[in-house]
């Protein structure tokens, strides 16, 4: 078994996709309509589903039970640092952490669903190999030094 997809419910699909295919590069493989669209960020048909809501109810709360985030991994941190650059000159609101297993930087998208992108760090020189509940914030110099490494 493996996970397939996830379907985000969302006021506004056009704003998503331009979210998703801007910030994270994934494609839009199908468009039905102004209410679904599907993107993916492989030779999937799929991993992201958007449906369109009318409900005028509120975005996810961080406080509340269900969803927390969908996460993505990139490949290595200078990787993570290019995507933190791009995301922040967008003026998308990124807070980075050290989980000392992987880098990560959390954010929301338009209709505030939480996406997290991260580094696995367990195999580079200071990594750890279980997180243990230890999170630190991640400086934004180390993250500019490792762009250019």
């Amino acid at each position: 078994m493996k996970i397939g997809h996830l379907r985000f419910k969302v006021r506004d699909v056009e704003r998503a996709i331009v979210f998703y295919t801007g910030h994270l590069q994934m494609t839009l493989t199908e468009r039905v309509g102004d209410d679904y669209a599907f993107l993916s960020c492989s030779d999937a048909h799929h991993e992201i589903a958007l449906m369109k809501v009318k409900g005028t109810g509120p975005s996810p709360s961080p406080e509340s039970e269900g969803f927390e985030h969908l996460a993505f991994e990139l490949p290595d941190k200078r990787a993570f640092a290019e995507a933190f650059v791009g995301l922040s000159k967008s003026g998308v609101n990124v807070k980075p952490i050290d989980n000392g297993i992987s880098w990560a930087m959390y954010f929301a998208d338009p209709d505030g669903n939480r996406i997290e992108l991260f580094c696995d760090n367990r195999a580079v020189p200071g990594g750890r190999l279980m997180w243990g509940g230890i999170s630190d914030d991640l400086n934004v110099e180390v993250i500019q030094a490792a762009r250019k490494a």
